[in-house]
């Protein structure tokens, strides 16, 4: 291994390198610890300094991921589930000292191809599901971060705009200041925009994702919530209540409406400011929200824990 290491960061080869790369990835399936160890700054340095290459920074990435991940398919005989998220972390708080490094990946979202923004995508995953507060910190810090991640939206590969999804349901967790510079990159348009093209509350767990967004960004954030109400979204929200009654109530669809009337309560939460609260109560009464919820709870085969969270917003709004 250490010969390995050695021909990534001294050879003049770039086919050398390449073939080292493509080892340690090998390696990293089975040897998780020695090559997060020994080979991490070189594979760094490969991202750094190769970036014109995609095959050699695609074996980088994914030997990264190998390493920090903590995925079930990289718990190999040798560790256990407790071992592997130990490693994960640790590798995780060795990668994200230098906040240079997360700055690195965020600057390979800009490359098109799917061999390089794929991994990069699952890389970033990995560092915030393992430190979320401290990879928030370093991607507050990249000028572009917040926005590279947003344009991943629009890529027309759904591997690759559900995987950002995943992404931002995490990014959003918990941080005031990242929650209002998402809204401000067009966030409920874009989230919005996918609801509507997968069915609304016939959706499947790509609707799931896209409302525990909307609620990561709405709730308790007040500034959010006006930009929410004043640019006219929750009218955008109706056509989620226009279901028959008479419908197959599978799980996927009761888990896509409890998020969708937790997005709903979180604009009328009494936790909020009372402005906010009134306006957003206004707005949904000019709407006709009452209207459909009432329909709701005077209708037949409704799941309880459906009719329990439509009843709780009917009075409250």
């Amino acid at each position: 291994m250490e010969r390995l290491v050695e021909r990534v960061e001294t050879s003049t080869l770039l086919e050398d390198r390449r073939d080292a790369c493509r080892a340690l990835k090998s390696l990293s399936k089975t040897y998780r610890l020695e090559v997060g160890a020994k080979a991490m700054d070189a594979l760094l340095f490969v991202l750094q300094n190769d970036s014109n290459d995609i095959d050699i920074v695609a074996f980088s990435l994914e030997t990264l991921i190998n390493i920090i991940g903590n995925e079930e398919d990289n718990i190999h005989s040798s560790d256990s589930p407790t071992n592997s998220q130990d490693l994960s972390t640790q590798f995780t708080e060795i990668f994200i000292k230098r906040k240079e490094n997360v700055q690195l990946v965020l600057d390979l979202l800009g490359e098109f191809d799917f061999k390089i923004r794929w991994p990069t995508i699952k890389l970033l995953y990995s560092l915030l599901r393992n430190k979320l507060r401290e990879c928030q910190d370093c991607i507050l810090t990249h000028p572009m971060g917040i926005s590279r991640m947003m344009d991943l939206l629009s890529d027309p590969r759904e591997v690759i705009r559900n995987d950002a999804l995943l992404l931002l349901v995490d990014l959003t967790k918990n941080n005031t200041n990242i929650q209002k510079i998402v809204a401000f990159e067009n966030a409920f348009d874009r989230i919005l925009d996918i609801i509507t093209s997968e069915g609304y509350s016939d959706g499947g767990i790509i609707v799931e994702d896209c409302l525990s967004i909307l609620l990561n960004l709405l709730k308790t954030n007040t500034s959010n919530q006006n930009f929410f109400k004043e640019g006219s979204y929750i009218n955008r929200l109706l056509p989620f209540f226009d279901f028959s009654f008479d419908t197959n109530w599978n799980t996927q669809k009761i888990n896509n409406l409890l998020l969708m009337f937790k997005v709903i309560r979180s604009l009328v939460s009494p936790k909020n400011p009372q402005q906010v609260t009134s306006s957003c109560q206004k707005v949904m009464n000019q709407n006709e929200v009452l209207q459909k919820l009432c329909a709701i709870l005077m209708s037949n085969g409704i799941p309880a824990e459906i009719l329990t969270e439509v009843y709780y917003i009917y009075f409250i709004i």
